[in-house]
């Protein structure tokens, strides 16, 4: 979607003349027609719920050894949330992917880390930062964080205008330069689907947590996914992190980032 000042302007006056300042999102709960929330706390009614005062995700490096085991995590968030498949690097939408040492820990360099560890492939995915630039750099609220730390979007309100990949540092953001809907392979009613000119990214499954179960990936991990409130002392996340070697991308920013990787185990020692 191409749009010029004048139009980007009036797009915004519009959104604030209407009174939309508010936290308005899609929401889709397993097996009901996808309709409108007109709060974030509409995802945390329902009695099954899983809450927390600050979510975060442990990556156990250790975990992932195999393509396959990539391809499995991949997959389940694909399957569910209606990525496209596009068919080439600049119109991909990515979610959760692959990447290597350098690019995903670029700009710190550690002396203490093997190279068994830095040859290694990482699971990437949205931080969903304490202190999240995309959410400052959004005119329209499309992009929000939620009392639980989790970095939402209300696609709806979403207007294309990409401030938001320029503000994120962790290239977590992916643009819909075309209609994403012929390239998805098997539609999944439960969740909405995107169109042209809009930015999406991983939301940590926030309608999955809303019937009370984990997100896709952490089941398909096979452990190497771990995730939990850091608030919360007996969590299993904030054990980890506090008695173990974990590294987070990029932290000189100061985002933030809620994601961590765990150091030691397995091949990674």
């Amino acid at each position: 979607m191409s749009i010029n000042r004048r139009q980007f302007l009036r797009r915004v006056g519009l959104v604030s003349a209407l009174g939309l300042g508010g936290s308005f999102v899609i929401t889709s709960l397993r097996g009901k027609k996808v309709e409108a929330a007109s709060s974030v706390a509409e995802y945390e009614t329902s009695k099954d719920a899983l809450v927390a005062k600050h979510w975060a995700m442990v990556v156990d490096m250790s975990k992932f050894k195999t393509e396959e085991d990539f391809k499995k995590v991949v997959d389940s968030c694909v399957s569910i949330h209606n990525i496209p498949d596009i068919g080439n690097l600049k119109d991909e939408i990515k979610w959760i992917w692959e990447d290597d040492y350098e690019h995903t820990f670029s700009g710190g360099e550690n002396e203490y880390l093997t190279e068994s560890f830095k040859k290694l492939p990482f699971a990437v995915i949205c931080n969903h930062c304490e202190n999240p630039p995309c959410v400052k750099a959004c005119p329209t609220g499309a992009t929000f964080k939620r009392p639980d730390g989790i970095v939402d979007m209300d696609y709806h309100r979403c207007i294309g205008c990409r401030f938001c990949m320029g503000a994120c540092p962790y290239g977590a953001r992916s643009f819909n330069w075309r209609d994403p809907r012929p390239f998805i392979k098997k539609i999944d009613p439960d969740f909405p689907t995107r169109t042209q000119g809009v930015v999406e990214k991983c939301t940590f499954c926030v309608e999955r947590l809303a019937d009370g179960v984990m997100p896709a990936c952490v089941e398909a991990s096979n452990g190497g996914l771990i995730f939990g409130d850091l608030d919360d002392p007996n969590s299993e996340v904030r054990k980890i992190i506090s008695t173990k070697y974990t590294i987070r991308r990029k932290v000189e920013l100061g985002t933030q980032p809620s994601v961590y990787y765990l150091i030691g185990g397995g091949n990674n020692a």
